[in-house]
């Protein structure tokens, strides 16, 4: 008989018309990623003087107390008035992906979700405490969702139009196209196979090579340095996996939680202002707070930092980004919870290290930060291929981060199988 993964398309046909908006939406969604991260590099030089990593830490740390402070001032202003008039203005117009992939109901609104977008991308570059892919991921898939309505697509085509055009805005903006895809199959349709993987495999591969027109084609962590597999840290990996698992549960279900009492109605105006202003000032002490996260991981990933830095990091890290999200704010959880991983794999790495050396302590932070992507989002495949991409280094220590990632995100799934992106669907949706 056939294989059976290569006997149909399913649902979806992949026609010649379906293959042609494949490629127009990963264009769509790389100029639309570049030109959110233009912008949000624009804010952050006009608040901080620098506009990318490591730059953007750096500048964080080197400004006085209050121009780390106004920066947040501001985002909770701009942001509390710009989301209360827009879902005042736009009531019942969807801006959620996953509800719309998840529920098969409804569409997203090109208005809405732009301003949803913009706001964010503002916010993130002042140093709100929420991820940068959101709005790329949003804007990819309202290209899908619109070319594919235009064409007169079945239902069954246009939500995978909308998940192959929102995995390419997350790949565009991280240079991860192979990672993406897996993310767009195993998180936003839930189906690794071919009628999938192929249409996802080349949107994200289209719309990263459009982005070089506007981004660099580097790792987004550069300079990690290459490791290798020891005893030590397999036996590392086989430990850390459970208690990871642990971790991204509790993470998700504050993140559902908050999700449940989300803001609505006039508290928007303030509220983001309050969570701000709290993120402010712990940012007096800890700057590597601001941001989404991506300075901390870094700076884990070249094994610098202290450990008390990375205890607190591990901490407040999760705490602070259930606030700007609890807050009413739109953004990613993406970064924030690689960083929070990497952040513990910093500190039970080198306290691993102390009773069994012969490890760098880059290798721990691969493997644990792959284990907490992995499990955060229910997907494992997509956690190692996307540290892979995000760091082009990690190949020699593969084992042991599958280990890890295999681990912690079935223990995840035991606890309660929720993900950071299934867990903000038990809020309310937006009026």
């Amino acid at each position: 008989m056939s294989q059976p993964n290569v006997t149909g398309d399913g649902e979806a046909a992949l026609t010649w018309q379906f293959w042609a908006a494949i490629v127009v939406t990963g264009v769509a969604a790389g100029l639309l990623g570049g030109l959110l991260m233009l912008l949000l590099r624009a804010v952050s030089w006009l608040a901080y003087g620098a506009s990318d990593l490591p730059d953007f830490a750096r500048a964080v740390q080197d400004a006085s107390p209050w121009g780390r402070v106004w920066p947040l001032l501001l985002a909770g202003v701009i942001g509390g008035v710009g989301w209360y008039v827009l879902r005042r203005y736009t009531p019942g117009r969807r801006t959620d992906v996953d509800d719309i992939l998840w529920t098969g109901h409804g569409r997203l609104s090109l208005t809405r979700s732009t301003g949803t977008s913009v706001l964010s991308e503002i916010v993130v570059g002042l140093g709100a405490s929420l991820g940068r892919e959101a709005a790329p991921k949003l804007m990819g898939a309202v290209a899908g969702n619109l070319l594919a309505e235009r064409l007169h697509f079945t239902p069954a085509q246009v939500r995978l139009m909308v998940a192959c055009g929102a995995g390419a805005g997350f790949a565009c903006v991280y240079n991860v196209p192979l990672g993406a895809a897996l993310f767009t199959a195993e998180v936003l349709v839930g189906a690794v196979n071919l009628p999938v993987v192929l249409p996802a495999l080349a949107c994200c591969a289209v719309s990263t090579a459009t982005a070089w027109l506007i981004l660099p084609n580097q790792a987004v962590y550069v300079g990690v340095p290459q490791v290798t597999t020891t005893v030590g840290l397999v036996v590392f990996a086989l430990v850390i996996g459970p208690i990871v698992g642990g971790v991204a549960a509790a993470y998700v279900r504050l993140i559902g939680i908050v999700s449940h009492h989300a803001v609505r109605g006039r508290w928007l105006l303030v509220t983001p202002l309050l969570a701000f202003s709290v993120l402010a000032l712990l940012g007096l002490k800890y700057p590597l707070l601001y941001g989404n996260g991506s300075d901390s991981a870094h700076l884990a990933l070249l094994g610098g930092g202290s450990v008390s830095l990375f205890v607190a990091l591990t901490i407040l890290k999760p705490l602070v980004t259930v606030m700007c999200l609890g807050s009413g704010a739109s953004g990613g959880l993406f970064t924030p919870v690689l960083a929070t991983g990497a952040a513990l794999g910093a500190v039970v790495g080198t306290l691993w290290n102390d009773a069994w050396g012969g490890t760098a302590i880059t290798a721990y932070v691969l493997v644990t930060a792959a284990a907490m992507m992995g499990a955060g989002m229910q997907a494992p495949l997509a956690g190692v291929a996307l540290m892979l991409e995000l760091t082009h280094t990690g190949v020699a220590v593969l084992v042991p981060i599958i280990a890890a990632t295999m681990i912690a995100t079935a223990v995840s799934r035991w606890i309660d199988g929720y993900s950071i992106y299934s867990a903000r669907l038990a809020g309310p949706i937006e009026s």
